[in-house]
């Protein structure tokens, strides 16, 4: 039986015999919903494509308008970082 290309490559992968390029890796990421940081093992903060997603529509507000969301996210925040010190 013959082997893939895609698992052949993809094995070299694992065991480190070759290296995507960026655009590769860029694909693996978006395929796995995951950041390149993540996946080249910079970090080990797996962020949700949710998150990532109003990240970005917050970062192209204009300036009266991102102070207004993170007025609204800073006083969230703050709550909840009350209420869990004084449920524990």
């Amino acid at each position: 039986m013959r082997k893939l290309p895609y698992l052949v490559i993809g094995s070299k992968y694992e065991r480190n015999e070759v290296k995507p390029s960026v655009e590769v890796a860029v694909k693996i990421a978006d395929a796995l919903e995951v950041s390149l940081d993540y996946l080249a093992g910079n970090t080990d903060l797996l962020l949700e494509k949710n998150v990532v997603n109003k990240i970005i529509d917050i970062q192209k507000l204009d300036a009266e308008d991102k102070a207004h969301v993170f007025a609204m996210l800073d006083a969230s925040l703050r709550d909840h970082k009350t209420k869990k010190a004084y449920t524990n």
